[in-house]
C-alpha cells in the first residue's frame, strides 16, 4: 500500500516538488485572498470539475484532447466571479518576467484558475474597484518554496460546514522516488469533521499529527447539514447557499496530459473521503493535476501516483481547516477554538 511505504516531504507542502513555488495574498478587511502556484518552467496539467456550481477560467484548454500543453501557473482565489480577475494579475507578473506562449512579438501566459464563494463571511464587501487583479499580482510576487497554510491566501475567507475553512497543503515522498503534493482551498457545503466536531473524516490518512492527531471517530453518527453552523450563519444575510473546494495535486513523475487528467480523477476520491458530502449542487468542486516533468510513466507506477494524490488531498483538506486562525468579525469559530486546542 502506497501510504505504508511513504512519508511527508521535508516541508510537508506541495513545494516539496522541485520547481514549484506558491504565493499568497490576503485582504483581512474583505476576508478574502488569492493563492497562485507557479512553475520555474511551464508544466503539463489537466482538470476535472465534479461540483455543480464551478467558477473557472481557461479550464477548457486543460482537457486531454486540447492542443495546449504548457501551463505557466494555476490560480485559486476567493471572490466568486470577481476572483477570476486574479488570473489577470498573475498574467501581468508572468509577462513582465518574459513568460508565456510565443505569439509573434508577444508572449501570452497561460493561467487557468478557479474560485470559491466567500462573499458572505463577515468581511466588508463595499469595495468599488475589483481588488482581485492586484491580489493576484501580489500573490505572484510573493511566490516561494515556503508559505503559510490556514487563514491565508484563497483560504482567508473560507468556511466549512461547522468551522472556518482554510488553505491546506501536504506532500508524500514515495518509495519509487517520486513526490506527490496537494494544495487546496477548503470551503465546502459538506463537513470535514464527524458529528462531534473533533474528528476529521480524513483521520485514517494522517501523518505525524499534522492536523491534531485526534484519531478516528469510533461512532461518527449521522450529520444534519441542513442545520449546519455555516448554513445558519450565511442565511442571516442571504437565502443563497454557495460553497466550493478547489484543489491542485502535483507530482514530479513524468505524466502525459491524459495521465494528469486521470490523476485528477483519482484525487477526487480524496475529497470524497475528507468532506461529507462532496460534489453537491451547491459546490464547484474541482481538482487541477499537474506534472513538472515531460513524459509518461508505466501503469503500475501511475497507480501509486493516483493513490498518493487522493491521500494527499484528504490530508490537505483536514490540515487547511486545522490551521485556520481567528479573525475579527468571524461568523464561525476555528476548529482549534471549538475543540479548545
Amino acid at each position: 500500500m502506497v501510504v505504508a511505504v511513504s512519508k511527508p516531504g521535508p516541508k510537508n507542502l506541495i513545494t516539496d516538488i522541485s520547481g514549484l513555488k506558491v504565493g499568497n495574498s490576503s485582504d483581512e478587511n474583505i476576508k478574502t485572498g488569492t493563492t497562485v502556484l507557479v512553475g520555474d518552467v511551464p508544466f503539463t496539467a489537466s482538470v476535472l470539475v465534479m461540483g455543480g456550481a464551478p467558477g473557472t477560467k481557461e479550464t477548457d484548454l486543460l482537457a486531454p484532447d486540447k492542443s495546449m500543453e504548457d501551463i505557466d501557473a494555476l490560480v485559486l482565489s476567493g471572490g466568486s466571479a470577481f476572483g477570476l480577475d486574479a488570473c489577470s494579475g498573475v498574467m501581468d507578473g508572468l509577462r513582465k518576467s518574459g513568460r508565456g506562449f510565443p505569439v509573434g512579438p508577444m508572449r501570452v501566459p497561460i493561467v487557468p484558475g478557479a474560485i470559491i464563494f466567500d462573499l458572505i463571511n463577515g468581511g466588508k464587501k463595499d469595495w468599488t474597484e475589483n481588488p482581485y487583479r492586484a491580489l493576484g499580482l501580489e500573490a505572484f510576487n510573493s511566490r516561494s518554496k515556503d508559505f503559510d497554510v490556514g487563514t491565508v491566501g484563497a483560504g482567508a475567507g473560507a468556511l466549512a460546514a461547522m468551522q472556518k475553512g482554510g488553505l491546506g497543503s501536504v506532500s508524500l515522498k514515495l518509495e519509487n522516488g517520486y513526490t506527490v503534493g496537494a494544495l487546496v482551498v477548503v470551503n465546502p457545503f459538506g463537513s470535514v469533521t464527524t458529528s462531534g466536531g473533533k474528528h476529521f473524516w480524513a483521520a485514517p490518512f494522517e501523518f505525524e499529527n499534522e492536523f491534531g492527531g485526534a484519531g478516528i471517530d469510533s461512532s461518527p453518527g449521522p450529520f444534519d447539514l441542513k442545520h449546519s453552523s455555516k448554513n445558519k450563519a450565511m442565511k442571516v444575510h442571504s437565502d443563497q447557499i454557495s460553497n466550493t473546494t478547489i484543489a491542485i495535486v502535483a507530482t514530479d513523475a513524468p505524466l502525459s496530459k491524459t495521465q494528469c487528467y486521470r490523476m485528477a480523477v483519482a484525487a477526487h476520491d480524496g475529497m470524497v473521503r475528507a468532506i461529507v458530502p462532496s460534489h453537491t449542487l451547491y459546490d464547484g468542486d474541482l481538482v487541477f493535476a499537474l506534472s513538472t516533468k515531460k513524459g509518461e510513466i508505466d501503469h503500475e507506477t501511475f497507480r501509486d501516483i493516483g493513490v498518493a494524490s487522493a491521500v494527499c488531498l484528504s490530508r490537505a483538506i483536514a490540515r487547511g481547516v486545522y490551521e485556520a486562525t481567528t479573525d475579527e468579525d468571524d461568523i464561525l469559530p476555528t476548529y482549534k477554538k471549538t475543540n479548545c486546542i
